[in-house]
């Protein structure tokens, strides 16, 4: 492998790992309400001032890189998880899953509300985090090519990675799991086995949250701050990568966030990166448009026709 398909390699890798938390959320969430929940961008968003208030926190108070972000980390994932709690006790009740519409409007407002909190707090600036490890970084000579990584876009890589796999090994054996599964074939069967949809909902929007937390994480501490708009772009992006890999999908959110990011980079490795959303967007509807069920979805009827 050449050292410039070697760079775009970990490029990719490194974005992927970047989108794959928060892709999920989505489609965790999707799964069981067969909705699309918008808010989540705003929910990383949130998790990101977090972390960089929790890193400048224990930076300040004397503790090393590792345990600054780990403290970060752990703030980010609570906040999201507790976000997540919050939205779908108080604001997110049956009677909004019955209508898609009020649904969708809803998570807007939820997003609105939470974009503008944090712009009032942050009196609409950015906040930024000195570089971790002393900004060490990995280079090797692949012909007359570097080869460059930094350690701290190695490091989120593969905190975004092991938060994936950890949900998914939750998913697919503890009870949870289960109900969530039967949940998403069915709410009414699930309910009519004694399946509390309600409690599953509930955890389905903490887990979610902490993916978001995630994700925020990441952009706080390998990309270096926090900015209160910087949420809609990722969520949209996330949303979009969890719906064409497969509507409530884990399987396809997984896929679509790879095929996101291998589309941005091999994009900026050979053009302009003026237009990479353009492309972007451009791969996602022509998705859309040839495959309306997903890269990896399944045609299905809905519930209350196959009842």
């Amino acid at each position: 492998m050449s050292g410039f398909w070697l760079q775009q390699f970990l490029n990719g890798v490194q974005l992927a790992g970047f989108y794959l938390p928060l892709a999920v959320a989505f489609a965790i969430i999707q799964g069981i309400t067969r909705r699309i929940f918008l808010s989540f961008g705003d929910f990383a968003m949130f998790g990101s001032f977090a972390a960089v208030y929790t890193c400048y926190a224990a930076l300040v108070e004397g503790y090393g890189d590792m345990s600054a972000s780990l403290f970060a980390l752990g703030l980010a994932i609570a906040s999201g998880a507790a976000l997540g709690v919050f939205v779908a006790r108080f604001m997110l009740g049956a009677s909004l899953l019955q209508n898609p519409l009020a649904f969708m409007i809803a998570s807007i407002g939820v997003s609105i509300v939470i974009e503008e909190t944090m712009r009032l707090q942050s009196h609409s600036r950015d906040f930024w985090v000195p570089p971790l490890f002393s900004g060490l970084s990995v280079f090797t000579r692949e012909g007359d090519f570097v080869v460059r990584l930094s350690a701290m876009a190695a490091y989120g890589t593969v905190v975004g990675l092991v938060g994936v796999i950890i949900v998914g090994i939750i998913l697919a054996y503890s009870r949870f799991g289960l109900q969530w599964r039967a949940c998403a074939q069915s709410l009414k069967l699930s309910a009519m086995c004694g399946v509390d949809a309600s409690l599953v909902a509930h955890q389905s929007f903490a887990i979610a949250g902490g993916l978001a937390g995630i994700t925020g994480w990441t952009s706080a501490i390998s990309y270096g701050g926090a900015n209160f708009s910087a949420g809609l772009m990722i969520g949209f992006k996330a949303m979009f990568a969890s719906v064409i890999g497969g509507f409530g999908s884990i399987r396809g959110a997984v896929i679509g966030a790879c095929a996101l990011a291998i589309i941005e980079v091999v994009w900026s490795a050979y053009f302009s990166t003026t237009y990479r959303d353009v492309a972007v967007f451009t791969f996602i509807i022509l998705v859309l448009i040839l495959r309306p069920e997903g890269i990896a979805g399944l045609k299905s009827e809905r519930e209350s026709e196959s009842l």
